[in-house]
């Protein structure tokens, strides 16, 4: 099983970038599916998530401006940044758990600069 992130790099405070997450050896589907961020010297964080139930939740620093969304044909996840934020910088890993399983991407850098 992987999940191959990409979408990450270099944007400015204000600006949009999209990062995707596509699955190999195994299917998104209708799993809990998210996104996640880290910052050197702080704990891993929950972006967004969808549930098993279809159900998106956010975190309160990125409600209104973030969006995740799935594309079962696609087999790719998504992650829509809008008004992008300097705090948003971090690197981003999305995330699958499968019955007991959890799988984790590689991690795309996202950095927003002023």
């Amino acid at each position: 099983v992987q999940l191959q992130a990409s979408g990450g790099g270099m944007v400015q405070a204000g600006g949009s970038l999209r990062l995707s997450c596509a699955a190999s050896g195994t299917t998104f589907g209708l799993n809990a599916v998210g996104w996640y961020r880290q910052v050197p010297g702080k704990q891993r964080e929950v972006v967004a998530r969808i549930s098993s139930d279809r159900s998106a939740t956010y975190a309160d620093a990125v409600k209104g401006r973030f969006t995740i969304s799935r594309d079962i044909v696609k087999n790719t996840l998504y992650l829509q940044m809008n008004s992008l934020k300097l705090e948003d910088t971090a690197i981003y890993y999305c995330n699958l758990r499968k019955k007991i399983s959890e799988y984790w991407g590689q991690g795309t850098q996202v950095t927003v600069s002023s």
